[in-house]
């Protein structure tokens, strides 16, 4: 695909009008130039990953998206709203959640004051005892401090948090990182149990074939642009390109 191909012509789920819509997005880290015109669309229901190499851009999208980078330009629309010009904690309000790569958990607290913590925003939301039924683990520890938890419970824990706040639209960012083949399995699991709930995802992910088994639609990135968006049925078809993107 010729590179701003994929601005001009934004892929989305056949029929189905986006939840989120990206629009040209440009974003700063001070004077460096990280975003370099981002367009894509993510429907009501889908799962949607940000595929790309180390540095691509993949993390700062979503930040973008959530409000949190300094300095950013374009159009991001949820819902029809405008927000690329509202605070972050404005952005949360319409329902959409971010769940960082480095989770975040407070170690004072325990498992359950964790999944308290975050303020409801909107209904819909899953109820601790919801919670602790996708992730049994949870329901296990939940007296324990953040402290004492694994590296698959704290990433569980992070899910299940925003998972509390009704949001709609979960922004999780390398949800699968250093944890044990096991953990990951049941993220993935858990992944598809949301999207069968009504949950929309928008995915950073560098295991491949964990996006694979989950997502709808793949887009690619290279130095902070969309430089392709493959559909997850055309995925055997693409692996030769996707393989040269990925440098896998």
């Amino acid at each position: 695909m010729p590179e701003g191909a994929a601005r001009e012509q934004p892929a989305n789920a056949v029929g189905a009008a986006p939840l989120l819509a990206v629009r040209d997005l440009q974003a700063w880290y001070g004077e460096s130039h990280v975003l370099h015109g981002v367009s894509f669309d993510v429907a009501q229901g889908e799962v949607v990953t940000l595929l790309g190499r180390n540095g691509a851009g993949k993390t700062t999208t979503l930040k973008s998206i959530m409000g949190v980078v300094p300095r950013r330009v374009g159009s991001v629309a949820f819902d029809g709203v405008e927000t690329i010009r509202l605070p972050s904690n404005r952005i949360a309000r319409l329902g959409l959640a971010w769940c960082p790569e480095e989770r975040g958990i407070f170690a004072s607290l325990d498992v359950e004051e964790n999944l308290m913590l975050p303020p409801k925003v909107r209904d819909g939301g899953l109820s601790v005892e919801q919670i602790y039924e996708l992730f049994p683990n949870l329901a296990e520890r939940r007296r324990s401090q953040g402290t004492k938890l694994s590296g698959g419970e704290q990433q569980m824990l992070a899910i299940g948090r925003i998972l509390r706040t009704g949001a709609r639209l979960l922004l999780l960012d390398e949800p699968t990182e250093g944890l044990a083949p096991v953990i990951v399995q049941q993220i993935g699991r858990t992944i598809i149990d949301l999207k069968a709930r009504g949950f929309t995802i928008l995915l950073v992910e560098q295991n491949f074939h964990f996006a694979a088994k989950v997502a709808d639609r793949h887009c690619v990135m290279e130095h902070g642009r969309i430089v392709d968006v493959i559909a997850n049925a055309e995925l055997d078809a693409s692996l030769p390109k996707l393989h040269r993107y990925l440098g896998v």
